[in-house]
């Protein structure tokens, strides 16, 4: 029996104890990345942005199997946020629609969630009438069964059946009423809503996306702010196996989606710990640029500082200087020379056949 079969369906139980704990650590986090955010300055808060949104649109269609130019995703969200030097690029409405689609969801989550509001989604995910296979019903529920299988033909296995096509309609305006009018927290909203909504399928096609970018808006609202600093579609990316075979699990269990609710927490608090590494990364940078200021520092030597930086790395040998400043062995050696008079660098004694170059460790502290 699938859960839409049960008889109290779609009356969803948890239980607040069993997930006290989860919630208030990931509260916990969400507050000290909050903080952290604060401690950014202006630039590196506009990057930490483009990046989150980045990730968040080429993992959540990744996790449905299809590959997004980074390059495009990176520079159609850069121009759109209006940043300076996001770069030309060839437009992809594919990629231009997807990223109007999160940027609504995240930019705008206050806004409420309305029947017409996921089909215009809906018709941003497809602009062509089509998926990679044929053309489709777009901007409007499906008018097919649905049916999630995988496997060769002849050995396929049934993952899941959505509920008729003729009652989608009835069923999304329960789904949208509950969403907008009950008080639930809205970590927790999100892990509700989203199974909620992948249980209907009401499209034909792109549910996965919309039901996490639904999510998405959730932890907006959660958060109290239109600007995105962590992915949870990055992080279920890598989590993904886990994430259908608990979706898969949940919905031919019970109405009890304990379970369910705390694995989506735990996979929310990981997607956190992601973003406030890439954050400690760039406030090391940030303090460590700014105590070189007003050294003369050229844009060769820039570039590989913030490449080692970027990578957390404080090593590198002279090859991999000429490599990232791409640069002649004599030249990168002139340069290295240069870092080491400057006080930025130092030379490895420790031995070893290949001479390293460190950054100084007090450098990268923020003061």
């Amino acid at each position: 029996m699938y859960i839409w079969q049960q008889p109290n369906w779609p009356q969803f139980t948890w239980s607040y104890e069993a997930l006290f704990t989860t919630l208030a650590a990931v509260q916990r986090q969400q507050g000290r990345l909050l903080g952290q955010i604060e401690g950014l300055g202006f630039i590196d808060r506009q990057k930490a942005i483009v990046e989150a949104l980045t990730e968040e649109v080429v993992k959540t269609s990744e996790i449905e199997g299809e590959q997004l130019d980074e390059h495009q995703v990176r520079s159609s969200i850069a121009r759109k946020l209006q940043l300076p030097n996001a770069g030309i690029t060839k437009q992809d409405h594919a990629i231009e629609g997807i990223v109007d689609l999160m940027m609504d969801a995240t930019r705008n989550a206050k806004t409420p969630l309305s029947k017409e509001r996921l089909w215009q989604w809906h018709r941003l995910l497809f602009p062509k009438g089509a998926n990679n296979w044929s053309k489709i019903v777009v901007g409007q529920w499906r008018t097919e069964p649905m049916v999630i299988v995988s496997g060769p033909e002849g050995k396929q296995k049934t993952h899941f059946e959505a509920p008729p096509a003729a009652s989608v309609d009835a069923q999304m305006s329960t789904y949208i009423d509950w969403f907008e009018t009950t008080d639930v927290n809205w970590m927790m909203k999100a892990a509700i809503s989203h199974i909620w909504f992948e249980s209907i399928h009401p499209f034909e096609d792109g549910n996965g996306r919309i039901g996490r970018a639904i999510a998405d808006l959730c932890l907006a609202r959660s958060d109290e702010m239109s600007q995105r600093f962590y992915s949870m579609s990055a992080r279920i990316r890598k989590d993904r196996s886990q994430y259908y075979d608990m979706l898969e699990r949940s919905q031919k269990d019970s109405l009890d989606i304990t379970t369910w609710i705390d694995w989506f927490l735990g996979c929310l608090s990981r997607a956190i710990d992601d973003s406030q590494t890439n954050i400690q990364i760039a406030l090391h940078k940030q303090a460590f640029w700014l105590q070189l200021t007003g050294l003369d520092i050229s844009d060769r030597q820039r570039k590989v500082l913030n490449k080692l930086l970027d990578e957390s790395k404080t090593t590198l040998k002279s090859s991999d200087y000429g490599r990232i400043g791409k640069c002649s062995p004599d030249t990168a050696l002139r340069d290295i020379s240069d870092l080491i008079d400057k006080g930025i660098l130092f030379k490895d004694e420790s031995g070893g056949r290949s001479t390293k170059y460190v950054i100084r460790h007090d450098m990268l502290r923020p003061k």
